[in-house]
């Protein structure tokens, strides 16, 4: 993972950073590694994935944090 953010531009760089610190506190007990070449935070399955592209940050949540916050979610 830390690989992957290296190699990424100074603005994503930034971004990736922020994003592993905030779901990395959210879910400090899941383990990091790389899943479909995107960092992915595991924790009994993928719970969540992050990404960087050209002109945009993605953030996609596994099944396992949809069906956690389904409640919250219902509107999306």
């Amino acid at each position: 993972v830390q690989d992957y953010i290296k190699n990424e531009g100074p603005v994503q760089r930034g971004a990736l950073k922020r994003m592993r610190a905030i779901v990395r506190k959210a879910a400090p007990k899941a383990t990091e590694k790389l899943a479909w070449g995107m960092p992915t935070l595991y924790l009994d399955g993928n719970l969540v994935h992050y990404a960087a592209f050209k002109h945009h940050i993605s953030f996609f949540p596994g099944r396992i944090a949809v069906d956690k916050f389904k409640t919250r979610l219902k509107n999306y």
